[in-house]
């Protein structure tokens, strides 16, 4: 089982590249990857000044905006892979 902070250890920088690379790739016809990718930056920036902070509200966030991260048909392989990393990190998390 892995933990929260090897998750963000291990996950978070393919997640900081990820976002980034589908706001590119998608954000014209999703803007709602512009929210992605600012709720992302945040908490990862709370995550990394204090691990121990509690992400239930960022997360909560995200799952809204992705409607509980739905992967659009036109959606690549990273997009993906994107929303599969942040559903495994509220699950964690939740848990």
């Amino acid at each position: 089982m892995m933990t929260k902070q090897t998750f963000i250890t291990n996950e978070f920088p393919k997640l900081d590249f990820y976002t980034s690379q589908i706001l590119k790739v998608h954000g014209q016809h999703h803007p709602e990857l512009q929210q992605v990718r600012e709720l992302f930056v945040a908490l990862a920036e709370k995550l990394t000044q204090e691990p121990t902070a509690d992400p239930t509200a960022e997360l909560d966030q995200l799952a809204e905006v992705t409607d509980n991260y739905t992967v659009p048909a036109d959606g690549c392989e990273a997009y993906q892979a994107t929303y599969q990393l942040l559903s495994d990190f509220h699950q964690l998390v939740s848990e």
